[in-house]
């Protein structure tokens, strides 16, 4: 499970220029408006990162105006995203940790999500049918989560020096083909779908013919990769058709991912698309600075991209993260 609440530590906090009331506080790589002195450089607070959502309690209701929505999957409650306060970016939810009597004693860097309740905001993968779910992703077939860099900052210190590549984040919904042992199977982020040509998930099988090219392939693979087009969140890329983007290649046998040049020649030999590269090099140096201003920008379509992914060039989940584009995310208000 993701560590969406954890106790952290306060790095500082700004002024916001014209406010009384208000000020930022620093904490891991965000930053989050907060009631002026309600905090102090060095306080630990109970931090909620964007896409929390939150049950409905009294501690939480004075988010009842701005956060209070129904989720498909999870009820009630308050979901936590990015927003613009006094022309600031608040980047999660940050809360006096005397507020929590339950997590006395716990220290820096806890991981509370569970303890308090707190699920993840899931928007509906699709508006249209995926197929009919047969059962969970099944065990060792891996999920696609990429972690926010500002929630990962040693990650910049991992890749740094080290040969590395970026890719454009897709907007669309996570889709799994397996083929291991001699069974194909499809998945979406969490359940296993049934074989139906109509299903969603079953899209890239069909379309590119997965079966009988990754029977003649004939090794234990893992194809992961992100299903965009009309239909499928808001369709930012405006395709016409729906398309699969391939960003992960796991050798099941080995265990291992394989490097950047043997997935995109794979998926090439297989008449897959690749997710798009936007930047390779030998040496990383960026700062998280740097990344956020790389993460902007637009899809061919000419609406906001949502960001880009990082990593290691020969070994893509040694170091991999996320950057989201802040101007989309501010856009995104449901």
């Amino acid at each position: 499970m993701r560590s969406l609440v954890t106790i952290q530590k306060v790095k500082s906090i700004s002024e916001i220029a014209g406010s009384d009331f208000l000020e930022l506080a620093h904490v891991m790589g965000w930053q989050c408006v907060v009631k002026k002195a309600e905090f102090k450089s060095g306080d630990l607070g109970v931090y909620f990162e964007v896409d929390s959502f939150l049950p409905v309690e009294e501690r939480y209701e004075f988010l009842r105006n701005s956060s209070y929505r129904e989720n498909f999957n999870n009820g009630l409650g308050f979901r936590i995203r990015t927003v613009k306060m006094r022309g600031q970016l608040s980047q999660g939810l940050l809360l006096p940790l005397d507020k929590f009597p339950e997590l006395k004693g716990l220290e820096e860097c806890a991981d509370v999500t569970e303890r308090l309740g707190i699920k993840k905001w899931y928007i509906p993968e699709t508006s249209t049918p995926g197929g009919t779910i047969i059962g969970e992703r099944p065990s060792g077939i891996p999920a696609s989560d990429e972690i926010r860099i500002q929630s990962a900052m040693e990650l910049l210190d991992d890749l740094h020096g080290r040969p590395y590549y970026i890719t454009t984040k897709m907007d669309g919904t996570s889709g799994i083909v397996y083929y291991i042992d001699g069974k194909i199977g499809c998945c979406s982020r969490n359940k296993e779908i049934k074989d139906e040509e109509s299903a969603l998930y079953w899209l890239p099988v069909y379309k590119y013919g997965l079966k009988e090219k990754l029977a003649g392939y004939g090794k234990n693979i893992v194809l992961t990769g992100e299903i965009c087009g009309p239909g499928i969140q808001k369709n930012r890329l405006r395709l016409p058709v729906i398309e699969w983007y391939v960003f992960d290649v796991k050798d099941q046998d080995s265990g291992h991912y394989l490097a950047y040049d043997k997935a995109a020649a794979l998926c090439a030999e297989l008449g897959l698309c690749f997710v798009p590269l936007e930047e390779r090099g030998e040496s990383f140096g960026y700062y998280l600075e740097d990344l956020l201003e790389k993460a902007k920008g637009k899809y061919p379509s000419g609406l906001d991209k949502e960001g880009i992914v990082v990593r290691d060039l020969n070994s893509p989940k040694a170091v991999s993260f996320k950057v989201l584009n802040n101007d989309a995310l501010l856009k995104e208000k449901e």
